[in-house]
C-alpha cells in the first residue's frame, strides 16, 4: 500500500516510482496507491476508486471502475452508475535555485542581477505567525483582502473562509499551501509572480482549482507568473512558455530559451521516453502505458505531446 507516493518527488521521478510500484505487481500480489497527482494514478493503475465527501465529516468509496472511466468520473463530480453528483462543477482542461534568483538572491556574478519587485510563493512553508489566518492576511496584504475583486477571484475560490479564525501553526500542509497562494498574489506592486511547487500538499480537486485561480488571476492582472510545478497536468495547464531544465541534479544544468508549451513538453517528455495523449472527453493529458500501442505509434512519430486547439 502506497500513500502518495509522488510527494517530494520531481516529474522523472514520479514516473520511475509509478514504474517500480507497476513491477511489484503479481498474481498473487495487490498493489493500492493513493495519489493525487493525475498523471502518476493515471500510468500507475489498473483500476481506480473514487472517494467523496466532506472533510471530517464522511467519505464515500465508489466501486472500482477502469483508469480512464473512473479520474473521469472524478473530474466530472459525478456517478452515472449511481446517478449521484458529489460536486456541482466538472473540473475540465480547456485549451529552484533558479526561482531564489529570480526572487532577488545574489547571483554569482552580480552583473546580471535583476531588480524586478516579485512576489515568491517558496517551496518550503514555515508557519511561523503568532496569530489567526486573518491577522495574517490583513497583515501582509490588507489592500487585496479588502477589495471584493480579490475575495472573489482568489480567496472565495481557495476556500479560506473556514480557515480564517484558525492558528496559522496549527494548520496542515494542505490549508498552509492555499495560504501562502493567497498571500502570493496578494502582494502589490509586483512585476513577476514566482510561484515554487504550488500543488505540493493538495488534493486533485483543490490542484485543477488553484491552477484555474493562479492562471485568472494572472491574466486578469496582465502580470507575468513563473511557475515550477511536478504535477503534469497542472503544469501544462498553467503554461503559456515552457523553459525545459536537462543536465544532472546539483552537477550540472542548462535551461534553454523559453518555448511553445507544445514544442517544449516534447523535448522534456523525449528524454523520460514518455508519451502523452489528449482525453477527448475533459481534454486532460493522458499519459499512455510504457510500450502500449499508442506509445510505440506516437514514439515513432516523434509525439510525444499532443495539443489540440
Amino acid at each position: 500500500m502506497f500513500d502518495e507516493p509522488s510527494s517530494y518527488l520531481d516529474v522523472k521521478q514520479r514516473l520511475r516510482a509509478a514504474e517500480v510500484i507497476r513491477s511489484l505487481l503479481t498474481p498473487d500480489c495487490y498493489v493500492v496507491a493513493v495519489e493525487h497527482d493525475l498523471s502518476v494514478l493515471d500510468y500507475l493503475s489498473d483500476f481506480i476508486c473514487c472517494l467523496y465527501g466532506k472533510p471530517s465529516m464522511y467519505g464515500v468509496v465508489t466501486m472500482p471502475y477502469s483508469v480512464r472511466e473512473g479520474i473521469n468520473i472524478f473530474l466530472d463530480g459525478f456517478i452515472p452508475t449511481e446517478n449521484l453528483r458529489f460536486r456541482q462543477e466538472s473540473l475540465s482542461f480547456k485549451m529552484t535555485t533558479f526561482v531564489r534568483l529570480l526572487a532577488g538572491d545574489p547571483p554569482d556574478d552580480e552583473s546580471v542581477k535583476q531588480n524586478l519587485q516579485v512576489s515568491l510563493k517558496p517551496q518550503t512553508i514555515s508557519p511561523k505567525f503568532p496569530g489567526t489566518v486573518r491577522m495574517l492576511l490583513i497583515k501582509q496584504i490588507k489592500a487585496a483582502f479588502m477589495h471584493p475583486q480579490f475575495q472573489t477571484d482568489v480567496l472565495k475560490p481557495m476556500n479560506l473562509e473556514n480557515l480564517m479564525d484558525q492558528d496559522v501553526k496549527t494548520l496542515s500542509g494542505g490549508e498552509l499551501q492555499r495560504v501562502a497562494i493567497v498571500l502570493a498574489l496578494g502582494k502589490p506592486n509586483v512585476s513577476v509572480y514566482l510561484l515554487d511547487e504550488p500543488s505540493s500538499f493538495l488534493d486533485s480537486e483543490q490542484r485543477i482549482i488553484a491552477s484555474k485561480v493562479i492562471k485568472r488571476f494572472i491574466l486578469h492582472a496582465k502580470k507575468t507568473a513563473f511557475v515550477i510545478e511536478h504535477d503534469f497536468i497542472m503544469a501544462t495547464y498553467l503554461a503559456d512558455r515552457v523553459i525545459v531544465f536537462e543536465g544532472q541534479p546539483a552537477i550540472s544544468a542548462t535551461a534553454t530559451p523559453p518555448q511553445t508549451l507544445l514544442s517544449g513538453m516534447n523535448r522534456f517528455l523525449a528524454s523520460l521516453e514518455i508519451t502523452f495523449r489528449r482525453d477527448p472527453t475533459n481534454f486532460r493529458p493522458r499519459v499512455n502505458k510504457k510500450a502500449s500501442v499508442k506509445d510505440r505509434e506516437q514514439k515513432a512519430a516523434g509525439n510525444y505531446f499532443f495539443l489540440e486547439d
